[in-house]
């Protein structure tokens, strides 16, 4: 193979233009922004995603900035912990049965990094504006009129893809109503809240939310109604936290901003010689952690399948991340075994499985958590998760379908 071209910077870029570097083949990103993006954006790496980043020989960095969450917890808003599901009861599933929590902007430098090392280049300010393939290739030309050709594009540029949108490729689904306010804050929340988990959904019909922390601070989600001026939401926002837990004075708050979520599938993840991936195919609501856990799966998944039609053995947990995080201890290591290979195929058979995954794991799981979390009258997902958290069976199977693992086991 001549060339690749992948689209985009982003973690789903930047793997799959790894894994094609690996595997011997050149390589160009193009990236519409001057740089890396900074923002936080997703920060949940479950297991299936620690085994390809280990493959990719960069888990380790990763964990060193990183932090382990071997549990989770739902709450109620006014009543508290319900229960709290234990990522250990996959110890025999995998060699990370736990989640790390790290923001993907800490991930992509060391992508970069690696991909340079393996001969890929990338070049910043260049957002693809116009694709065309032809039998022997594809022609992908940037916004300042630069025209760059590849065996391949790998379109990985985002939920609003111009590598898509020049191809006419149908976007469809549905826009939630409320907006999603994200707001970083210095407080040790732990301490407002001691008995919480680094991962939190709590339960209310009237505002639900999310508590997540990460290495450098903690997060939280709050849904914020449709039609009211981003100001006026994020003056609300001091109020709005100190009735989340109440310090005695305005929560420090380093960001906040304020997005539209969507669930959205692309209507096909190949279109001649065009790939999607990440949020360019299919973009979710951020409940659960899946946008960019499952936009990894579709780099490594469609960038194995160009380089040889199956993909790589998973790995056997020979790279044992260093111990840099808090909730890190010794059984946190991966164990030696033996795992089994991840679906593979041509790169038409990986496209249509890596699609039915967005459909039929990604979107309900996801689309799921938010009703669940919204539900007028929660009680019966109360007692469901007593007794899920209560049978170790029981989480073991939620978690294979929840973290993503089963998506990559069932036959397509």
């Amino acid at each position: 193979m001549r060339r690749v071209l992948v689209a985009g910077a982003g973690p789903v870029g930047l793997t799959a233009a790894l894994t094609l570097a690996r595997g011997g083949v050149p390589v160009t990103v193009l990236e519409a922004g001057p740089g890396l993006a900074v923002e936080s954006r997703a920060s949940t790496f479950h297991p299936p995603t620690l085994e390809m980043l280990a493959g990719l020989a960069v888990l380790d960095e990763l964990m060193a900035r990183g932090l382990v969450a071997r549990t989770f917890q739902y709450r109620d808003r006014s009543g508290g912990p319900i229960a709290t599901l234990d990522m250990g009861t996959l110890a025999g599933e995998t060699p990370y049965p736990f989640r790390v929590q790290c923001e993907q902007s800490k991930l992509t430098p060391i992508l970069l990094d690696h991909l340079r090392r393996h001969g890929g280049e990338v070049v910043f300010g260049q957002e693809v504006r116009s694709v065309r393939s032809h039998p022997d290739g594809v022609v992908a030309t940037t916004a300042g009129g630069d025209a760059f050709t590849g065996d391949w594009l790998i379109g990985a540029d985002g939920a609003h893809s111009a590598v898509r949108r020049a191809l006419g490729i149908p976007f469809e689904g549905i826009t939630y109503p409320e907006r999603f306010l994200v707001a970083s804050t210095e407080e040790d929340v732990e301490d407002l809240l001691p008995d919480i988990e680094p991962i939190n959904y709590v339960f209310d019909p009237e505002e639900w939310l999310v508590l997540l922390r990460t290495p450098d601070s903690w997060r939280v989600l709050l849904p914020t109604p449709p039609g009211t001026p981003d100001e006026a939401e994020l003056a609300r926002l001091p109020a709005r936290l100190r009735a989340v837990a109440d310090p005695g004075r305005d929560w420090r708050v380093a960001h906040a901003s304020l997005y539209r979520v969507h669930q959205r599938v692309a209507a096909r993840f190949r279109q001649g010689r065009t790939l999607l991936a990440g949020d360019a195919a299919h973009v979710n609501n951020p409940l659960g952690g899946l946008g960019m856990n499952s936009g990894i799966h579709d780099a490594v998944l469609l960038a194995t399948a160009l380089l040889t039609g199956r993909p790589p053995a998973a790995r056997q947990g020979r790279e044992a991340p260093r111990p840099a995080a808090p909730h890190r201890r010794r059984e946190d290591r991966p164990s030696r075994r033996e795992e089994p290979s991840l679906p593979g195929g041509t790169v038409d058979e990986v496209a249509a499985r890596r699609r039915e995954v967005a459909l039929t794991h990604v979107r309900p799981i996801s689309h799921g958590n938010w009703e669940r979390l919204r539900a007028a009258d929660p009680a019966a997902h109360h007692e469901e998760l007593r007794a899920l958290a209560a049978d170790p069976a029981a989480t073991r199977a939620h978690l294979l379908r929840t973290c993503l693992i089963s998506s990559l086991r069932e036959p397509p």
